[in-house]
């Protein structure tokens, strides 16, 4: 007779304990694939937090490193997906007619703008992408971020925030708030 599968509470406490010794090879695994360690630590964490969510669904056959590196990988493959989203989007708003005389302008208005994005979170930085370069609707954004549509709602006033204070503090160290 086959054993009984395992509770969604019995793979919660396998998967905590695979936790340490899987977190340094799906890490390894991430950062020799995508050459970032700050991409390899944000990778990590979602597949780690796919995991949990799988187990809590009740979704995992067989709860092993082999399975979290699987997830990782998928992981990793969103993640591509994400920032070539990002990049073409970018380079169509780039390659767009400028509004006003000089297209310098607007070539360096586009490099800002992904320079600023750049170095937001990667919360803040997926949903201004999502809601204003690939101009998805806040309901659509909160659906590919997994969140209700009022924290979406939120993080999109605190991430155009974070954004403006980003460009503030360019336009101020580039001499902008020098009047001697």
């Amino acid at each position: 007779m086959d054993p009984a599968p395992a509770s969604a509470e019995d793979q919660g406490d396998a998967l905590l304990a695979l936790y340490d010794r899987a977190l340094p090879e799906v890490y390894g695994y991430l950062v020799a694939r995508c050459g970032s360690a700050t991409t390899a630590e944000d990778v990590t964490s979602e597949t780690f937090l796919a995991a949990v969510d799988a187990v809590r669904r009740d979704a995992v056959a067989d709860l092993t490193v082999a399975w979290l590196i699987g997830v990782a990988r998928h992981k990793l493959v969103d993640h591509w997906r994400r920032t070539e989203r990002e990049e073409r989007r970018l380079h169509r708003v780039a390659a767009e007619p400028p509004q006003d005389d000089d297209p310098w302008d607007a070539h360096l208005d586009a490099v800002t703008a992904h320079a600023v994005l750049a170095d937001l979170g990667p919360h803040h930085r997926s949903a201004l992408t999502l809601r204003y370069l690939d101009g998805l609707s806040v309901p659509e954004v909160a659906r590919h971020l997994d969140r209700t549509v009022h924290a979406t709602e939120a993080l999109l006033v605190r991430a155009r925030g974070a954004f403006r204070r980003a460009v503030g503090a360019d336009d101020r160290s580039e001499g902008g708030g020098d009047h001697g």
